[in-house]
């Protein structure tokens, strides 16, 4: 269950820095260093959601479920 918490909490965390990203691009047209490292943040978020769950996998925290 805490996975699944975790799992949740950091896409939420993707979607504010994707969000945060738009308004940002929007508002200020002069400042795009701001758009840049927000949308950092949101490729080292999915990034390290990504190896989270693949060593999840490996060390079988998160059961794998073939297709039925």
């Amino acid at each position: 269950m805490l996975t699944k918490i975790l799992i949740v909490a950091v896409l939420v965390l993707i979607l504010a820095s994707l969000g945060s990203a738009l308004a940002l691009l929007f508002r200020k047209e002069g400042e795009k260093s701001r758009v840049a490292q927000a949308l950092t943040i949101r490729v080292a978020l999915s990034i390290g959601l990504f190896v989270t769950l693949l060593t999840g996998f490996y060390f079988g925290i998160i059961p794998m479920h073939g297709l039925r």
